[in-house]
């Protein structure tokens, strides 16, 4: 073969969506191709002529426009084009301009034709522009979902809802428990049925509203600790109005829900109605070493050594995870459950050191915990939101000790101390309500870099332990005041642009170097992180409560403000980006290094390179219109 059919051979071979096919493919590729050189400035396409070739960039630079004239795309070195023609009628879509002097390879169109016959991964990768290839890589990605995520919660009940009446004695309900073998019973209400229950075949029981749940542990806790005589009522120690989940929900799904908030129990209704309880015991049964099961073992420890001894299993379950091709939605959210566990657990042991606390207060955390997108590497940020009547001489002694045997516990167990001292170990982050108010306020009407700073990270926020209505408080300040203040959400807007994707003007990676000298990414401060910020900003313009970046994504298509085509971008680009962080963590652990948010792209094939900067256009487009939306408000006159 000539010395430069395999140079071009080579080359083809170095960057997709060539580099997965056969070698006897390539050079029959080479054969065909013919070579075009075109000056900085020239035309290679116009829109509506006739096109028979794909286009391939071998050097240079190509700038490709709209219809109307506007940019679409610039491409550099082993790009391609020219392929919506060839697959829609032979006529360009897409104009075609040299902005350096380049050398492009022609491909002929028959040719490309058998190509996307033959290999279903050309095909898809030709047919697909932009974002849809994310999409695409992130369906792949997650076709060997474990069982777990796949299996719903209606194939874990076995029998039906073991239920009793609001007046049922105490005694009686325990009866009936012990009859039956079940650890929990659905407490109904016999005065109120649903509309119609004649039109739904279900047991008697079944068309009675449920007023509650009772547990054995409950009967523990609330009645034979408590010294309760036995015709109490079920309905004085029952849960009222419990959390539940759907028959078709996801056992993944009520995994999560109980780690969330820390239940053993989920009463399963079909259209409202109970049809059964899925317990702690069914889901660990199906999964030995799942996130459950290590909370599970949170709880029983007695000790922060206890705790710290559980970080093997921590490790070992973000591992278990990606292995089961759960997506970094999952891993996020199951990851932050489990370190609402470690830290619940904490202030459990606190309270028993200390005694119970002189004041109501929450625990309230902030940042990637608080939007469930926790991954290994994380740090403490945290705050404590004290009941008004805290009075810091009588009671700061109390919450200060007790905010520092969790701070020292949570780094015990892997979750290092917070840098910048965003912790409720700090004076500052430990206040009644009202002054939490009078901080978001603040922050909202005189933005400046150190408050809008904080606003990044506190605007991010969740009760975690003790009275979450506190926090609760503070989410409804923020979704009214923030949504109706422009000069705070243009600022904030700004202050999201501060980091900017890792892509130079050629759409060609800008690296930093670490110091081994390699040339690396970090994707949570270059990725993930501004995806964060700006998702944030809208979301607080649309008023919306949600806190974790997909939820959130989910309010603002809900209000309009971005058009849908815009939301689904920035989702696939998340989700990629995210899962990407998450994968390259599992083998730094895998390989006993600690895990980093850096990634060396020479590691990646070609089409996974090709992915992350179609991930890195979406921020930086997603970025332009950012600041478009939200323009600097002129400054105040003063009077």
């Amino acid at each position: 073969m000539q010395i430069e059919l395999i140079e071009i051979r080579d080359h083809l071979n170095r960057y997709a969506p060539f580099d997965n096919l056969p070698e006897q493919t390539l050079d029959e590729i080479a054969r065909q191709v013919q070579v075009g050189y075109f000056k900085a400035g020239s035309e290679i396409l116009a829109v509506g002529a006739p096109i028979h070739e794909l286009h391939y960039v071998r050097s240079g630079a190509v700038e490709i426009h709209r219809r109307g004239g506007e940019l679409h795309n610039r491409l550099s070195e082993g790009d391609i084009f020219g392929q919506a023609g060839l697959l829609r009628g032979n006529k360009v879509r897409l104009g075609a301009t040299a902005i350096e002097d380049s050398l492009i390879y022609f491909i002929p169109g028959a040719l490309f034709q058998q190509l996307c016959e033959q290999f279903d991964s050309f095909a898809d990768f030709v047919e697909a522009e932009g974002q849809s290839r994310l999409k695409s890589a992130l369906e792949d990605s997650h076709g060997k979902a474990s069982e777990l995520m796949k299996i719903k919660v209606r194939k874990l009940i076995s029998r039906g809802a073991v239920s009793v009446p609001l007046d049922t004695p105490i005694q009686q309900v325990a009866q009936v428990m012990t009859e039956h073998s079940v650890s929990s019973v659905i407490v109904v209400d016999p005065g109120t049925r649903w509309p119609d229950p004649n039109q739904v075949d279900v047991a008697e029981q079944q068309n009675q509203v449920m007023a509650g749940i009772l547990t054995d542990r409950d009967l523990r806790t609330r009645v034979v600790a408590a010294g309760l005589p036995s015709d109490t009522p079920v309905s004085q120690i029952m849960t009222p109005n419990p959390i539940t989940l759907q028959a078709d929900d996801s056992v993944f799904e009520a995994m999560l829900c109980m780690l969330r908030n820390n239940i053993h129990h989920l009463p399963v209704l079909h259209r409202r109605r109970p049809v059964g309880v899925v317990a702690l015991a069914d889901i660990i049964r199906y999964e030995s070493r799942s996130s459950l099961y290590l909370v599970n073992g949170i709880f029983n420890k007695t000790s922060v050594e206890g705790l710290k001894s559980l970080l093997p299993d921590l490790r070992a379950t973000f591992v278990r995870m990606v292995a089961d091709d759960a997506s970094a939605h999952m891993v996020g959210s199951a990851m932050s459950g489990i370190g609402r566990a470690f830290s619940q657990r904490l202030l459990e042991l606190a309270e028993q050191k200390l005694g119970p606390p002189p004041v109501p207060y929450c625990f309230m955390a902030a940042g990637s915990m608080a939007r469930d997108e926790q991954l290994l590497l994380t740090d403490q940020d945290n705050a404590l939101v004290l009941d008004d009547s805290f009075d810091a001489d009588e009671h700061d002694a109390y919450f200060a000790e007790l905010a520092q045997f969790v701070s020292d516990g949570l780094a015990a167990c892997g979750y290092s101390y917070c840098k910048g001292g965003i912790m409720a170990t700090n004076p500052k982050w430990r206040q009644p309500l009202k002054v939490w108010r009078q901080y978001f306020s603040e922050w909202i009407e005189r933005p400046n870099p150190e408050t809008l700073l904080n606003a990044s990270i506190f605007f991010d926020l969740d009760g975690l332990y003790g009275e979450t209505e506190l926090v609760e408080n503070l989410k409804d300040l923020l979704a009214q005041k923030a949504s109706a203040s422009p000069a705070f959400l243009a600022a904030l807007a700004r202050n999201a642009l501060n980091r900017t994707p890792p892509l130079g003007f050629f759409r060609t990676f800008v690296m930093e170097t670490d110091g081994r000298h390699r040339n690396i990414i970090n994707l949570k401060g270059r990725g993930t992180a501004p995806l964060t910020d700006l998702i944030r900003v809208h979301a607080l313009a649309c008023g919306s409560k949600a806190q974790n970046s997909l939820d959130r994504l989910d309010a603002i298509a809900a209000t309009k403000l971005l058009p849908k085509e815009a939301l689904e971008h920035l989702r696939y680009a998340f989700e990629f980006l995210s899962l990407v962080r998450v994968r390259h963590q599992a083998r730094e652990v895998e390989a006993s290094n600690a895990p980093s948010n850096y990634i060396e792209p020479e590691q990646f094939s070609a089409s996974e390179r090709q992915h992350l900067k179609e991930a890195f256009q979406v921020i930086s487009n997603a970025q332009k219109f950012l600041r478009f939306r939200y323009p600097a408000q002129p400054a105040s006159r003063p009077r």
